[in-house]
């Protein structure tokens, strides 16, 4: 079996080891292991098969290394100065932030929704977390039945704003977010902006319809951070095109990759959180119509943020990069 230089870009950050937990469980071909991080974290020692690896401070030269896959998991201004040096010298890019996500010739890629948009590109972006769980539901309702309209409602796990966000639910402070997280639900995720939306709000709508490659599909959302450490939750109202049937809509996403369908309201059984903490499915339930509309239906949809909404997913573009070097 060929085996790959890979480099991670945050390798000290919660993304960046998640990455390289997942790497080691699914086997990842890696020859050589690069990782990288702030000059702050630089000297530190990460194990990864029992064999511990320095982390270097990240520096243009650092893409000197001979290195095929570059794994970008530190932030946006981090990727917009690096990951064009290390296309440059040849190397794959995934990067996990926002800095690339809507240019118009940089994919945005959900492996399980459009896996061939990486064909031919040197810079591959991961999509937002609340983003790549909600769109695998959605691509097979568009595809058997034309979406018309979705409202996106998010509860958002305070991981998602790294280990900022878990000090801030931990110790109570008032540090990262503009109130207590502790026994708070705050509707502010990312800044607001001029028309009243969040950012996280609006990448939500952007990205949904550029991974679905459909800019006619009406999408609003409201996006809320929830006391938990991790598992974001979206609750989605969707208006089909045509009519359905419940039975068939839920055997159709019971069959679809990377879903486990979750939903038999009569033992109590619908999606949580607390059950998806390390799990790589997506798991949608509470699956019925919406009587106000014509075609409505309404789903949970719920995934590991860190693991499904980040990592795994760029491991998941990082296997279908392979397969085409």
């Amino acid at each position: 079996m060929k085996r790959y230089n890979i480099g991670i870009i945050g390798a000290s950050g919660l993304v960046g080891g998640r990455i390289l937990e997942i790497l080691e469980e699914r086997e990842f071909p890696i020859d050589n292991l690069y990782l990288f991080s702030s000059k702050k974290s630089s000297g530190n020692k990460v194990k990864f098969k029992n064999k511990e690896y320095p982390v270097e401070e990240l520096k243009e030269e650092s893409f000197d290394k001979d290195m095929d896959i570059a794994l970008f998991a530190a932030g946006g201004s981090i990727s917009e100065r690096f990951a064009p040096i290390a296309a440059q010298k040849g190397i794959k890019v995934i990067d996990n932030s926002s800095a690339f996500r809507m240019e118009k010739d940089i994919p945005l890629v959900v492996p399980e929704v459009n896996p061939q948009d990486i064909e031919g590109k040197d810079i591959i972006a991961n999509p937002n977390c609340s983003t790549i769980q909600s769109v695998l539901p959605l691509k097979l309702l568009q595809d058997k039945y034309g979406i018309k309209r979705v409202i996106f409602s998010t509860y958002q796990a305070v991981s998602g704003s790294g280990s900022a966000g878990l000090k801030d639910l931990a110790e109570g402070n008032i540090e990262l977010y503009p109130y207590q997280i502790q026994y708070n639900a705050i509707p502010h995720i990312d800044d607001f902006l001029d028309n009243g939306y969040t950012k996280e709000e609006m990448k939500m709508i952007a990205e949904s319809k550029k991974i679905l490659n459909d800019q006619d599909i009406g999408i609003t959302a409201t996006t809320v951070r929830i006391p938990i450490k991790y598992g974001h939750s979206v609750s989605m109202n969707i208006e089909l095109k045509k009519n359905f049937k419940l039975a068939d809509i839920k055997k159709e996403l019971e069959d679809f990759s990377g879903i486990e369908l979750r939903d038999n309201v009569g033992e109590n059984i619908y999606p949580m959180a607390i059950d998806v903490q390390g799990k790589d499915q997506v798991y949608i339930g509470r699956i019925r119509r919406d009587y106000s509309i014509e075609n409505g239906l309404n789903m949970w949809c719920v995934a590991d943020n860190i693991r499904k909404g980040a990592a795994l997913n760029a491991i998941q573009i990082a296997e279908l990069v392979i397969k085409n070097l």
